[in-house]
């Protein structure tokens, strides 16, 4: 492979998506640089289509330019919000970032259908607001969700706060329109909830991260909006009473459970410390472990409160509750969301951390934690777990800061290997994942290799080489190169 290029390469870009859109000089670090600062990469150069057409000319135009000989990829890239480093170029100065942020039509909503058609490009949030403005929610939700889009929610398969009841990205896709690697049109939106005609490929090219095309468009599953919403913050012993306390919430709630958050003390105590202006409604020193839980009422405001009510009346019974306070007004309740969705950056302002998104069954999550922090506590006793999470599906954000008082760049540069085994190797004992919704990415290849299945990794290049033979798309996300595949697996 060489690095020869059409001298005309450039100028066919600008001819395809109109010269202000590529982007070859000057500051791309908006495009190059991966929202938390951890890598910076260097793009060929970026370019922003404007409709599913003209990302098809330019993924055809790179196609064209690898088979002459050239040594180009591209990257796909939405809102740059991803956390494993799956949305941004490596350093060769090769890859062409793609990026779909022009692409912000709502095609259609489809009231009677519970349906929406959109470009990749929208804003998670304004989907959102459409959905609520034609009286329907569409209840994906995300902390990044006014900056995210729906393009790359897809293509991570995204998770967010009300899994639980509504289930990842993949459930909320009814039809897809991908751009494969040899510039190709996948037309698959429709708007179909059963579709029985040969292999699911809207699943396949959901979760896969820009490796396998290019997600243009999408049909989103709608709900009628709930007539109420009650939330609680509330005190429990331990995991184990919390893991009681989501049992009985599924009993009592049914299918109107639609949030159950865990956040351990530690985690609550680095939110009051760096955002004070955020009251706890209950002091995070009383409770080993706090439960954030949503309750969604298609009737009225009245049997929400009620159901509410007879739920911690249950709970209280049954010992598995210390306090509790219920939200009297929706500002009550965004302010508790407020304090579970700045834990993470609370976090940041305590220094660099080491992150990890796993996940376990839910009646697993009290073992897991127990003995993860029990090996941690024998390796490395003065590390802080800050653990919080999805616990009503299973995912936790099990992260560890430095010692107080100790450099948290020196302590992550130092521990970040030794300390991710131990969270890992246990997330396996436990039949878990180590990436639960955040993805691989660049990031996590090496543990895909080392936890996946070997026939599933086996099945999943035989997909890669069948959908893009020559590695066009993200070719270092996911799979690893063959090179350092073949290294992994000899070690």
């Amino acid at each position: 492979m060489t690095s020869f290029l059409p001298a005309s390469f450039f100028e066919q870009l600008r001819t395809l998506v109109g010269h202000d859109h590529v982007h070859t000089e000057g500051d791309l670090s908006l495009w190059e640089q991966d929202w938390r600062g951890l890598a910076q990469g260097k793009a060929l150069a970026v370019v922003s289509p404007a409709s599913t057409s003209e990302v098809a000319a330019v993924v055809k135009l790179c196609a064209e330019a690898k088979a002459q000989g050239a040594a180009i990829s591209i990257v796909p890239q939405g809102g740059n919000t991803g956390l494993v480093l799956g949305s941004i170029p490596d350093g060769s100065g090769t890859q062409v970032v793609l990026s779909l942020r022009r692409m912000q039509t709502i095609r259609g909503i489809d009231p009677h259908n519970l349906s929406m058609t959109v470009d990749a490009g929208c804003i998670l949030q304004n989907l959102q607001e459409a959905a609520k403005s034609a009286g329907l929610l569409f209840p994906l939700s995300l902390a990044a969700q006014g900056s995210c889009v729906i393009g790359g929610n897809l293509a991570t398969n995204a998770g967010g706060t009300q899994v639980v009841r509504y289930g990842n990205a993949r459930e909320l896709c009814i039809g897809l329109e991908v751009v494969l690697a040899d510039g190709r049109i996948w037309n698959g939106l429709s708007g179909l909830r059963k579709d029985n005609t040969g292999y699911d490929l809207r699943n396949l090219i959901i979760g896969s991260e820009g490796t396998l095309g290019i997600i243009t468009g999408a049909t989103l599953k709608l709900y009628p909006q709930p007539a109420a919403r009650a939330c609680a913050w509330l005190a429990t012993p331990s995991l184990h009473h919390a893991v009681e306390l989501l049992a009985l919430s599924q009993k009592h709630l049914a299918s109107g459970l639609t949030g159950f958050e865990a956040m351990e003390q530690a985690a609550l105590q680095l939110v009051e410390k760096h955002m004070p202006q955020l009251r706890m409604p209950i002091a995070p020193t009383t409770a080993e472990v706090f439960v954030l839980l949503e309750y969604s009422d298609d009737e009225s405001e009245t049997r929400a409160q009620s159901r509410l009510e007879s739920l911690l009346e249950a709970a209280f019974e049954a010992g598995v509750l210390t306090d509790g306070a219920v939200a009297q007004s929706l500002d009550q309740s965004q302010r508790m969301w407020d304090i579970r969705e700045h834990i993470p950056l609370a976090q940041a302002q305590e220094g660099v951390h080491l992150k990890h998104d796993i996940s376990v069954t839910s009646s697993s999550i009290p073992a897991f934690v127990e003995r993860a922090k029990a090996q941690l506590q024998e390796s490395h006793p003065d590390a802080r777990v800050i653990n919080f999470g999805h616990l009503g599906d299973g995912n936790l954000h099990f992260n560890v800061q430095a010692p107080l008082g100790a450099d948290p760049k020196a302590f992550v540069k130092e521990l970040a290997q030794p300390i991710q085994a131990i969270i890992y190797d246990t997330v396996a004992f436990f039949g878990g994942s180590f990436s639960a919704e955040h993805g691989v990415g660049t990031l996590k290849p090496a543990e895909l290799l080392h936890y996946k299945d070997p026939v599933a990794l086996s099945l999943m290049r035989s997909i890669k080489q069948a959908l893009d033979p020559h590695s066009l798309l993200n070719p270092n996300a996911v799979l690893p190169p063959a090179a350092d595949a073949q290294a992994g697996e000899a070690a």
